[in-house]
């Protein structure tokens, strides 16, 4: 792509991808300046890891954490390094070539950059936490049940960077290009909303005994983030679902809606696997494989509820309600008395995700 487009066009006319190359970046006529909204949204989230202390957390783990909550406790950091080092380049690099918004591509630009501070959040947890941080970091792609996962989570990505290729030098939009542009982006939907959540909830069960404070409050504001990224991923499957951006993309989108299903449904026994695997030595105070494989079950009915689409498990409540108080993006904020990060929620942003509107 080239790095300014000197064509005169109506940026407010193009779709979300595939249009015309990306020219002047101007933010005042804007085709959806709802990703104008998320890009300030998450500008007001900002926040630094290294503003949190973790000297506590070093002697809880040394002192107070069982082998198998040890145990847990690194499997999973393992797991979230490797999502967010997926996202912390792959939107740039894959999703950024096709896209024809100028307000897309800021979106686009600001969530990696986020995603870059979360995986610089965990190399200072395992600074602050581990003596020498290569144990971790070096045993990450040795872990079987952690490469599988790895393969999963970037075969999407993958692949619509393979069709896009073709396209650079062509120019032709395909339908195989199309179709893998709406898998990568169920792919990361499953990934924000679902993928996340049983390492999340093993770290907020360490804060419910009053342990782990310190990684809990970096995991809540990665949380937030995340429910803001999966937000605006839910509003650009919208757009095609509902037919008001490429009528290319909706027509690609209904022949194949059952992709969605089939791909969360996928992503959700990929996780009850991995909860399986991080219980196989015994369960945590307050949490276990079954009370997390429901939750799994719970959220990807949720996911597909969000897009209009039927649910596939009998869970019809939150088995861990208490959750709630870490993950509904209302409850998410850091009261001043209670963290260090609170001066972080700035210009009067509203966080409630109420403004992403999960609807149809």
């Amino acid at each position: 792509m080239p790095a300014f487009n000197k064509n005169i066009f109506d940026t407010t006319k193009e779709y979300m991808f595939f249009g015309e190359e990306l020219g002047v970046a101007r933010y005042d006529k804007m085709r959806y300046p709802r990703f104008d909204s998320f890009v300030e949204q998450q500008h007001g989230f900002f926040w630094r890891p290294s503003e949190i202390d973790l000297s506590k957390d070093k002697h809880d783990f040394n002192n107070k954490l069982s082998v198998n909550d040890q145990k847990i406790f690194i499997e999973n950091l393992k797991y979230q390094i490797l999502l967010d080092s997926v996202q912390g380049r792959s939107p740039v690099s894959i999703l950024l070539p096709l896209c024809s918004l100028p307000e897309l591509e800021t979106w686009i630009e600001t969530w990696s950059a986020f995603e870059v501070v979360h995986s610089k959040s965990y190399t200072h947890i395992i600074r602050n936490v581990f003596n020498d941080p290569s144990t971790i970091f070096d045993s990450i792609l040795e872990t079987p049940e952690i490469i599988e996962r790895a393969n999963s989570v970037t075969q999407a990505y993958d692949k619509l960077e393979r069709t896009t290729l073709q396209y650079k030098l062509d120019g032709v939009v395909t339908d195989e290009l199309r179709l893998d542009l709406f898998k990568c982006m169920i792919s990361v939907y499953a990934l924000e909303a679902i993928r996340f959540y049983v390492s999340f909830a093993c770290s907020y069960s360490f804060n419910e005994r009053g342990l782990m404070e310190g990684n809990s409050k970096i995991i809540k504001l990665i949380n937030r983030d995340e429910y803001l990224h999966q937000g605006a991923t839910h509003f650009i499957m919208t757009r095609w679902i509902r037919g008001v951006d490429d009528p290319e993309m909706t027509r690609i989108v209904h022949d194949n809606i059952h992709l969605i299903t089939d791909m969360l449904k996928e992503t959700a026994e990929q996780e009850m696997s991995w909860a399986k695997h991080l219980f196989k030595d015994g369960s945590v105070i307050g949490l276990n494989e079954k009370l997390l494989a429901n939750y799994v079950q719970f959220l990807t009915n949720e996911c597909l509820g969000h897009l209009g689409l039927d649910k596939v498990y009998d869970v019809t409540s939150n088995p861990l309600p208490w959750m709630d108080k870490y993950t509904r993006s209302d409850d998410v904020q850091i009261a001043p008395q209670e963290a260090e990060l609170s001066s972080y929620i700035v210009g009067g942003l509203d966080s409630n995700l109420d403004d992403f509107e999960f609807e149809l």
